[in-house]
């Protein structure tokens, strides 16, 4: 069997053909999956696709006209795709549900170091051979208040490097992780986090529930001299509301992986194109804002995991197999 693969990137490539090796061919593609794309998978039983794939219904009717009856999603978020249409259609959906915590962690982290410490403002001046240190000064993490919103495994990860720091460490989520509450965790409401924390980040999906969790209200909230951290979906930040703060000259610093309306823009060269997104062109002009393209996850561990657990759900849906990855049929 051939399987297109869609949204792969260069360093994927390779990595996806040798975990199919022996199996099945991989027709791998770097463009995304949209309503303009998805003809070019007639044909094809199974699709692949990255976490910027637009699987709305529209999409998902034609990939089934074309004879699609498998997606195997290469993420773990899922908000992309139309399940209930999925469903009807009679097609199967599958995810990653887990894979390493570190990347994105450990990703999280460096974004919070780097605007709390000015690196990416020093490494510019330091390219033009100014080396003072007028504009440069940071703070000491240790004794400071860390805020985790979602304690699972990523969030979890996360707070273990907070816990190295020797900060104090506070926590929201439905559930509370026994392994937090060891390394000294408080969980608290949302509002008091918020107010309470020198550094804010995020580790939550995006649900009805999470959309826009920092909203204006939140932000308010929230320290003047704050760190703000956004490596999870960017539907979790009200980005209008973070703007008006940042004009008003509020927080330390923001680091961010992720935006709401990145799609069509994360993964692609836009640098030769006006820019037509005025909030993300805003965005990225504070001197206290750190913005990234989505690659929190994009460490060979992870990536590798991502592409070995789709390996296994396309054998699973052949086998007519479920599991723990599967989302529909449920």
């Amino acid at each position: 069997m051939e399987i297109l693969a869609f949204g792969v990137t260069a360093d994927e490539k390779p990595l996806l053909e040798r975990a199919f090796a022996g199996q099945h061919e991989v027709r791998c593609l770097d463009v995304f999956l949209s309503e303009d794309t998805a003809p070019i998978a007639a044909g094809y039983e199974v699709v692949s696709s990255s976490v910027n794939a637009d699987l709305s219904g529209r999409v998902l009717r034609i990939l089934a006209a074309g004879g699609t009856k498998l997606i195997a999603q290469r993420s773990t978020g899922f908000n992309n795709i139309d399940l209930d249409v999925a469903r009807r259609l009679g097609m199967t959906v599958s995810r990653v549900s887990t894979y390493s915590p570190y990347s994105v962690a450990e990703f999280a982290w460096a974004l919070a170091l780097a605007v709390n410490r000015r690196i990416v403002r020093a490494s510019i001046r330091t390219r033009d051979f100014d080396f003072r240190l007028n504009g440069l000064m940071g703070r000491d993490m240790h004794g400071r208040t860390a805020g985790v919103l979602g304690t699972g495994r990523i969030g979890e990860a996360f707070t273990r490097i907070a816990h190295g720091f020797g900060m104090n460490l506070l926590g929201w989520d439905v559930e509370h992780n026994p392994a937090c509450l060891e390394l000294g965790m408080k969980y608290v409401d949302k509002d008091e986090l918020f107010a309470s924390s020198d550094l804010i980040s995020l580790h939550v999906p995006l649900l009805e529930s999470t959309h826009h969790v920092v909203d204006e209200a939140a932000l308010r909230l929230m320290r003047d001299d704050a760190i703000l951290v956004n490596s999870s979906r960017g539907g979790l930040i009200d980005t209008d509301a973070l703007v008006a703060q940042l004009r008003e000259g509020r927080f330390t610093g923001v680091g961010l992986d992720v935006y709401e309306a990145e799609a069509g823009v994360f993964f692609l060269d836009k640098s030769l194109e006006a820019v037509e997104d005025d909030t993300l062109a805003r965005l990225v002009t504070f001197p206290n804002v750190l913005v990234t393209s989505h690659q929190a996850y994009y460490t060979g561990d992870a990536v590798g995991q991502i592409i070995d657990t789709t390996v296994a759900n396309v054998a699973d849906y052949l086998a007519g197999r479920r599991s723990e990855n599967t989302l529909v049929p449920s």
